[in-house]
C-alpha cells in the first residue's frame, strides 16, 4: 500500500514553470493614442503668424471682421480678433481680450515680418544674411457697446 501512494504522488503533482512576466501586459489599453503629447499640441491648433500676416491686409480683414452668421461659432461669428484668430461670445469678451496678456503676445510676435523661403537661403549660406524688419502692428478698432 505503500509503494501505491508514493506512486500516485509523483503523478499528481503539478508542472510549476517559472514566474515569468505575462505577455498580455499592457494590452488593457486596446488602441488608445501613443504619442499623447502631440495630440495634446494639435488640439487647439490655431493659425500660423504667416496666415495671420495675410488676415491682416486689409482686403482680407475686411472679410473677416464682417462675417455672416454663423450658428456654429462662438459670437455667431460676429465678434472675431484677427491677431489670434479668435471667435468670442459677445463685445464685452472682445474688449476684455483686447488687455489681455496672450493679445499683446500675439501682437509683439506679429511685429516681425513673415518668414519666406527667400530668408531661408540667406540663412542657409545662399546669400547674405538679413534681419527681419519690424511692423507696426496695432489692434483692430474696438466697436463701443451701447449701454442700454
Amino acid at each position: 500500500a505503500f509503494a501505491v501512494v508514493r506512486h500516485l504522488a509523483y503523478i499528481s503533482l503539478p508542472c510549476f514553470t517559472l514566474m515569468t512576466r505575462s505577455k498580455r501586459v499592457g494590452n488593457h489599453k486596446n488602441g488608445s493614442k501613443k504619442n499623447v503629447s502631440k495630440l495634446w499640441k494639435t488640439k487647439r491648433r490655431t493659425k500660423d503668424l504667416d496666415e495671420i500676416h495675410e488676415d491682416i491686409k486689409p482686403q482680407n480683414a475686411l472679410k473677416l471682421l464682417h462675417q455672416e452668421i454663423d450658428y456654429d461659432v462662438p459670437g455667431n461669428a460676429q465678434h472675431y480678433c484677427l491677431h489670434c484668430a479668435r471667435y468670442f461670445i459677445d463685445q464685452r469678451s472682445l474688449n476684455e481680450h483686447f488687455k489681455s496678456k496672450v493679445h499683446k503676445r500675439r501682437l509683439k510676435q506679429l511685429s516681425e515680418e513673415p518668414y519666406t523661403q527667400e530668408e531661408a537661403e540667406r540663412a542657409a549660406g545662399m546669400g547674405c544674411y538679413i534681419p527681419p524688419k519690424k511692423i507696426a502692428v496695432k489692434t483692430q478698432a474696438a466697436v463701443e457697446e451701447m449701454k442700454t
